[in-house]
């Protein structure tokens, strides 16, 4: 009874920024579980050998090319998906980008503006498109990917509009979960601690900056991708139905101190 909630068989699943790291990790989770998934990315060559290594594995996988900061692309993408599965389920947005090290005193207004296009409107368009969709179907689940930083100020490095964005997209998350959740729509959010990816894999070579991320976490190290994959399965399960506006925290106790 429990362990068939958590099975996704007969779900398309879209990811976005699911080339590698994070987004990745989600897709062969959900891929695992039965769903079937497309991998969207700007890097449309890394989203197709992705796919290509998770379909080779037998699981049902496609790749779109997509720039979440643009809502006609999102809109193309949207109705590639329902024209090829006619129908979409799950919604797992995962691209973002983090700008570190940027004072707020002398941050320019491009590094400002393209971290809160990428972070939190490209979220929205996403959820806009695909959760109309599911709104008319009457049933679908969104897992945002927030972020810890949502509700703490990181050390050492200055990097307010992330946090800013984070904390947009977790609003984001219960405002639409509110908006949505009699209609059959699930909106919740995964607020992961600093995680060991390719493109945080600097902070080996900086001590500083190590003993804030890793000695500032009760459990001593890095989360990894598969550990935030983890909740992201459960959130977009039925195990989880009875849960909407929820932002989970999966940080190893880091703001626990």
């Amino acid at each position: 009874m429990y362990l068939e909630k958590f099975r996704l068989d007969g779900k398309v699943a879209v990811i976005t920024g699911a080339a590698r790291g994070i987004g990745l990790a989600c897709a062969e989770a959900l891929a695992e579980a039965g769903a079937a998934v497309v991998l969207t990315d700007m890097n449309a060559a890394a989203a197709e050998s992705a796919a290509a290594t998770l379909a080779a594995r037998g699981y049902t996988a496609s790749a779109e090319a997509l720039d979440v900061t643009d809502p006609r692309a999102v809109e193309r993408v949207h109705d590639a998906v329902i024209a090829r599965h006619g129908r979409c389920d799950i919604l797992v947005n995962n691209a973002g980008i983090a700008i570190s090290n940027r004072p707020a005193e002398t941050m320019d207004d491009a590094t400002w503006l393209k971290v809160l296009d990428v972070n939190l409107n490209g979220t929205f368009w996403c959820c806009r498109s695909f959760g109309a969709t599911m709104l008319k179907n009457g049933t679908g689940a969104i897992v945002n990917i927030g972020s810890m930083s949502a509700d703490i100020v990181n050390r050492p490095q200055e990097q307010s509009q992330y946090n800013a964005s984070k904390a947009g997209v977790h609003h984001l998350t219960r405002s639409l979960a509110a908006e949505w959740a009699a209609r059959g729509v699930r909106v919740n959010a995964v607020a992961p601690t600093y995680i060991d990816t390719e493109l945080n894999s600097y902070v080996y070579e900086n001590a500083e900056m190590y003993k804030h991320w890793v000695g500032g976490t009760p459990m001593n190290r890095l989360g990894r991708t598969e550990e935030v994959a983890s909740v992201v399965l459960f959130l977009a399960s039925d195990a989880a139905s009875l849960m909407t506006g929820s932002i989970v925290l999966a940080d190893g106790g880091y703001t626990c101190w």
